[in-house]
C-alpha cells in the first residue's frame, strides 16, 4: 500500500510496537524510491549536511498558473532512502504554497523519528528539507 499523505505514513509507523520494527519499515519505504540515473549523481547535486551521500535534483513546474515542486533524490544509504520517501510523500508535486505550509518538523515528530534517529540522520533529513525550501523560495 502506497502512502499518500503524511498521516498515512504516521498510521503505518503506528502499526509497529517497537523502534526496531519501525526502523525496518523506514528501510522498506526507501525501496519505493526510484533510483536516480548514475549520470545525475554529481557533486553539484549532492546535498550538503548529510553524513551519507544524498543527491537531489528539483525543478519548479508551472501549470494552471501555479508553480509546483517536482524532485528526485537518491542516497547510498537505505535508511536515508526511507527519509527521502517521507519527503516525497510530503512535498512531491505540491504547489509552492502547499510546500510552504507543511510543518515538516511536526510531521517528523508524529512519525516518531525524532527520538530514535541519530543526530546525524536527523541533521541530514533537515538538510534535505532546507534544500527543498531553498529551491521553492528561489522560484
Amino acid at each position: 500500500m502506497a502512502s499518500k499523505t503524511l498521516e498515512d505514513l504516521a498510521d503505518g509507523f503506528a502499526l509497529f510496537d517497537n523502534w526496531e520494527d519501525r526502523y525496518r519499515y523506514l528501510i522498506d519505504l526507501g525501496q519505493r524510491v526510484l533510483p536516480m540515473d548514475d549520470s545525475l549523481k554529481t557533486d553539484e547535486l549532492l546535498v550538503r549536511g548529510c553524513t551519507s551521500r544524498v543527491w537531489m535534483r528539483s525543478e519548479i513546474v508551472e501549470r494552471d498558473s501555479r508553480k509546483y515542486l517536482h524532485f528526485e533524490a537518491d542516497s547510498d544509504a537505505q535508511i536515508v532512502r526511507g527519509l527521502i520517501y517521507i519527503l516525497i510523500v510530503a512535498y512531491q508535486d505540491k504547489s509552492l504554497e502547499d510546500v510552504a505550509a507543511i510543518d515538516i518538523e511536526k510531521a517528523f515528530e508524529n512519525l516518531g523519528l525524532g527520538g530514535h534517529l541519530s543526530p546525524n540522520r536527523r541533521n541530514g533529513f533537515f538538510s534535505m528539507v532546507e534544500h527543498i525550501r531553498k529551491q521553492c523560495s528561489e522560484a
